[in-house]
C-alpha cells in the first residue's frame, strides 16, 4: 500500500518523538519505503530526524541519507559523529559514500575513512574521492560484476555469487583480461543458458560502449540516452575497468541540469530551494533583478528621447506594451527551441544557416498573421490608418528581429563556453524590449515624418 504523507501523521510523529514513544515510530516506519521516510524527515527539524534514524536499521538510514539532496544532507550529517557515519558507509554504494564524504571538511572526512572497518570499502571511497564530481569518474560506483575471459561458465557463476554480495542490481557481467582491461560484456541470461564447461570467450560480446573516467557528466548522459543503456562501464586511458555508472545516477545529473537551467532562465544565479534562508535566496535573485531594473530604466530613458513624438501622437503610447511584450515572448520561444537543439547535440554545428533560414520563414509567417490582426484591430478602435500601419510594421519587424536574436544568441553563448540558458532569461527579454522600442519609434518617424 502506498504511503500518504499527511499533516496529522507528522503531528502524531512529533508527539511520539517528544514522549519518546519509540514503539510507534518503529511500527509506522518499518513498512515504509526509504523514499517515503525521506519525505517524512523533510517535515521534521534536524534533531527530530536524527532521533528517528537512530531507531532504524543502518541500511535504511544509509539509503535515506543517499537520497537526500546535497544541501539537506550537509546540514543533517552535522549531527552525526564520525564513527556513526563510518558505520553507515558500507551500506551505501561507493559513489554515494564518496559524494557524502566529499561534502565534509577534510578533518572529518579523514576521521571517517580511518574508522571504516571494511578495507575494500575504504579503498573504493578513497579512489573515488580523487575524481571531480562532474566527471564520469565522480559518477561511477565501484560495485560491479566482472569475469575473466578465460573463465568457464561454472567458474563465472561462482564468482558472481561472491561478487554479488556488494552489488544491489546486476545489469550485466563485464569481461576483462588478466590485466583488468575491459574486453566486452556478457548477459546473465547467456551465462545461465550456456553449458557449465563453456568458456566466457565463446559467449561474450566484444561490441561494448564504455566511457573514459575523465569525460564530463553531460557526455555520460548523451551516451546513455542515445544508446538507451541501463549502465555504462567506466575505463581509464589504458582501457582498464574502473567502475560502472547506472541510469539512476544519470537521472540525478539530468534533474540537476534541468533545475540549474530553469533557475538561470528565471534569472536565479545560484541553486536555491524554498527552505533556504532569506539572505541566500536574496543573493540568488537580486543580480538579475538589478539587471532587469537597469534595463527598465534604460528603456524609460530611451522613451524620453521620443517624448515629443508621444505628445504629437499620444495614441502611440497605448501600443508600447504590445510591442515590448511580443518581442520578449518571441525571443524566449526561439531561444528555448535553440537551447533544446544545442542540448541534444544533434550535429547542429553543420546546419546553422539552414536553422536560421527556417527560423526566418517561421518568423515571417507568424509576423504576417500577427501584424494583419493588429492592423485590423487598430482600425476598429477608431485610430487613423497611418497609426495602424506604424503599429503593424513595427510588430512585424520586432517579431523577425526577436526570432533571429533568440536563435543566434544561444549559439554565440555556447561557442563562448557560457551556458546558453542565459539567453532565455531576463537578458534577452530586456534586450528585446529596447530593440522593440527602437523599431517602433523608428517606423513612426519614417511614416509620420516626425
Amino acid at each position: 500500500m502506498q504511503f500518504e504523507l499527511s499533516k496529522e501523521y507528522i503531528e502524531r510523529l512529533q508527539t511520539a518523538i517528544e514522549e519518546n514513544d519509540t514503539a510507534f515510530i518503529v511500527n509506522t516506519m518499518e513498512e515504509q519505503h526509504p523514499a517515503d521516510i525521506t519525505a517524512v524527515l523533510h517535515e521534521l527539524d534536524t534533531p527530530e530526524s536524527k532521533f528517528v534514524t537512530d531507531l532504524l536499521p543502518k541500511e535504511i538510514t544509509a539509503d535515506i541519507i543517499s537520497n537526500l539532496d546535497d544541501d539537506t544532507r550537509k546540514r543533517f550529517i552535522k549531527v552525526f559523529d564520525s564513527d556513526e557515519v563510518a558505520s553507515l558507509l558500507p551500506f551505501m554504494n561507493s559513489d554515494d559514500a564518496a559524494d557524502l564524504l566529499d561534502e565534509q571538511p577534510v578533518k572529518f572526512r579523514e576521521e571517517v575513512i580511518a574508522l571504516i572497518n571494511d578495507v575494500e570499502t575504504a579503498n573504493n571511497i578513497i579512489e573515488l574521492l580523487h575524481y571531480d564530481e562532474d566527471c564520469a569518474g565522480g559518477l561511477m560506483a565501484k560495485e560491479l560484476i566482472k569475469a575473466n575471459i578465460n573463465w568457464s561458465v561454472i567458474q563465472t557463476i561462482e564468482e558472481i555469487r561472491n561478487q554479488a554480495e556488494n552489488v544491489d542490481k546486476i545489469f550485466s557481467v563485464y569481461v576483462v583480461d588478466d590485466n583488468d582491461r575491459l574486453l566486452g560484456i556478457v548477459s546473465v541470461k547467456k551465462i545461465l543458458l550456456a553449458r557449465a564447461n563453456t568458456l566466457i570467450s565463446d559467449i561474450y560480446e566484444s561490441d561494448i560502449i564504455s566511457i573514459e573516467s575523465y569525460r564530463e557528466d553531460w557526455e555520460v548522459v548523451d551516451l546513455i540516452r542515445k544508446y538507451d543503456l541501463e549502465a555504462i562501464p567506466v575505463v581509464n586511458m589504458a582501457g582498464k575497468l574502473l567502475g560502472v555508472i547506472t541510469v539512476d545516477d544519470v537521472v540525478d545529473v539530468i534533474t540537476e541540469q534541468a533545475v540549474e537551467e530553469q533557475q538561470i532562465m528565471s534569472g536565479i544565479t545560484q541553486n536555491v530551494e524554498e527552505d533556504d534562508n532569506v539572505w541566500r535566496s536574496t543573493r540568488a535573485r537580486l543580480p538579475w533583478l538589478l539587471i532587469g531594473m537597469i534595463g527598465g530604466l534604460t528603456g524609460a530613458q530611451f522613451m524620453g528621447f521620443f517624448e515629443g513624438d508621444l505628445k504629437l501622437i499620444p495614441a502611440m503610447a497605448f501600443f508600447i506594451p504590445l510591442i515590448t511584450a511580443t518581442g520578449g515572448n518571441v525571443g524566449i520561444q526561439s531561444s528555448t527551441i535553440m537551447i533544446q537543439s544545442l542540448a541534444a547535440s544533434t550535429g547542429l554545428e553543420s546546419s546553422y544557416l539552414l536553422r536560421i533560414i527556417k527560423v526566418l520563414l517561421i518568423a515571417l509567417l507568424n509576423a504576417s498573421i500577427m501584424c494583419t490582426i493588429v492592423f485590423g484591430f487598430v482600425l476598429l478602435t477608431g485610430e487613423e490608418p497611418k497609426l495602424a500601419t506604424v503599429v503593424a510594421l513595427a510588430l512585424f519587424s520586432v517579431v523577425i528581429l526577436a526570432s533571429l536574436m533568440g536563435t543566434i544568441t544561444p549559439i554565440i553563448l555556447d561557442k563562448l563556453g557560457i551556458n546558453p540558458a542565459l539567453a532565455s532569461g531576463p537578458f534577452i527579454t530586456t534586450a528585446n524590449d529596447l530593440i522593440g522600442l527602437g523599431v517602433y519609434f523608428g517606423v513612426a518617424h519614417s511614416l509620420f515624418g516626425l
